[in-house]
């Protein structure tokens, strides 16, 4: 556990009792604080009070008058659609709002520091899609290099639930932009920013709110690096606003698909082979084509971005490159789960837009494709360049007729449940296909969470294959 600084003797408020809101109040409580909770479900109040916490009803008045800082689970609306109302309450009472990631970055650094050899480094990563892979990745390739890493944020352990840093570690963190949007303060070490696609739109007032709450990890204070996708306007824009001439090499621009040129440090995939380029030369490659836990160009990027992260550290092209043959995988994201008769099932559970559910489809050459689920903003337009890849689509959830129907041109089955989906696709599928499960939309409607919903698809698959 981070013990929070700062706020010895004083008392803070604590908004949502989830995952990061506990391990908020633990952090908070080890750093000599009094955190005082509050969750709007009445079960989470039940098991915080039973589990010994401090539970005050933040939405009473006065709730804030002894209140230094108000700390805020992600999952809770600030500004859009609409500011939850313990949090206009914190406002109206002039008392800071902020949550366990500008905890985190207060807290990290502490004067034990002064005893190391190596200072302890953060490696904070965000973007629309590919962000949990990157992340994963960078940790699964420093570790395989023996260098001390942490993984947290929005995969793996909350950020205030991981042990204080030792000498020489380095701390990799998945920031969504509900973290990166209220944190105040932001200040890794090399920061990464993977691409840009409609997501979140009611959470932030639209596509460039969402991009302005990605952007802020790159503007509190700055990176000593930037890792950026530059395949969006976005991404160009960010870099070019970052760097301070033609040859700046704090900025590291990354692609997969196109040749990136100039006098500046950059990583690109193309045709399944990744190119670090410096001052116009080129200093380290790898074949990507053979790296089972890396499938599809999307991936490849993911590749790019951990690359450019780990070679900031000093980590060299071949070490780096050893580490990614031996990279897993994520559960839910291109997971290969089995092979019949020629035929493979992969799921693909976390492609809960259009973008990455049309970057899934372009890995493939066939596919027998389950999707569908609750739907984001935009409708599915974007994907109909893709379907010339899905030899069948079986859509499932409750809007399964409504998404079928936008699916132009492509052959649509509404199956409406996993079960039937999974049974009717591997019927129908031929030795070389593959059985995808990329949604393009999200779960609530049937599942608790992609989670689940992947696991649904895992369990329907191993069932058939036994």
């Amino acid at each position: 556990m981070i013990p929070v600084q700062g706020y010895a003797g004083r008392t803070v408020a604590v908004l949502g009792l989830g995952r990061s809101g506990r391990a908020a109040a633990a952090a908070l409580a080890a750093g000599e604080a009094h955190p005082v909770v509050w969750d709007d479900s009445a079960v989470a109040r039940d098991a915080a009070f039973d589990a010994g916490l401090d539970v005050r009803d933040l939405t009473k008045p006065g709730a804030f008058d002894d209140v230094s800082c108000l700390i805020v689970s992600p999952g809770i609306p600030h500004l859009y659609p609409a500011p939850n109302p313990v949090i206009a309450a914190a406002w109206d009472a002039q008392v800071p709002v902020d949550n366990d990631i500008g905890l985190f970055f207060q807290s990290f650094a502490t004067s034990d520091w002064n005893d190391f050899d190596t200072v302890p480094r953060v490696i904070a990563v965000t973007g629309s899609n590919g962000k949990s892979t990157t992340a994963a990745l960078i940790h699964h390739i420093l570790v395989e290099n023996g260098r001390p890493a942490q993984l947290a944020g929005n995969i793996g352990r909350g950020v205030l639930d991981i042990q204080p840093a030792h000498d020489g570690e380095v701390v990799v963190l998945e920031l969504s932009s509900y973290q990166t949007d209220l944190a105040r303060a932001m200040t890794p070490d090399v920061a990464v920013f993977t691409n840009l696609s409609p997501d979140h739109l009611d959470r932030h007032a639209g596509l460039g709110g969402y991009f302005a709450a990605k952007r802020r990890l790159f503007a509190e204070g700055g990176p000593d690096r930037a890792v950026i996708g530059v395949d969006e306007a976005e991404g160009r824009y960010m870099a070019n606003q970052l760097i301070e001439g033609p040859g700046d090499d704090r900025v590291i621009r990354i692609s997969s698909g196109q040749k990136l040129t100039g006098q500046g440090w950059t990583v690109f995939a193309r045709k399944g082979f990744l190119s670090e380029q410096r001052k116009g030369r080129q200093v380290g490659s790898i074949d990507l084509r053979a790296i089972a836990g890396l499938p599809g160009a999307h991936n490849h990027q993911n590749a790019c971005a951990a690359y450019a992260a780990c070679r900031t550290l000093g980590l060299g092209p071949k070490g780096i490159e050893a580490a990614m043959q031996s990279y897993p995988g994520l559960p839910h994201r291109s997971q290969v789960v089995g092979e019949k008769g020629g035929v493979s099932f992969v799921n693909d559970s976390k492609a809960t837009n259009v973008d990455s559910a049309a970057k899934a489809l372009q890995a493939f050459p066939k596919i027998r494709w389950i999707c569908g689920g609750l739907q984001k903003e935009g409708g599915l337009d974007a994907l109909l360049p893709c379907l010339g890849h899905v030899a069948k689509a079986y859509v499932i959830g409750r809007e399964a007729t409504d998404f079928a129907r936008q699916l132009i041109g492509a052959d649509a089955e509404v199956c409406g449940t996993m079960d039937r989906a999974v049974a009717q696709a591997a019927a129908e599928a031929q030795p070389g296909e593959v059985v995808l499960l990329a949604p393009a939309a999200a779960s609530f409607d049937q599942y608790d969470n992609f989670e689940a919903r992947g696991d649904d698809f895992i369990s329907q698959v191993k069932t058939l294959l036994a």
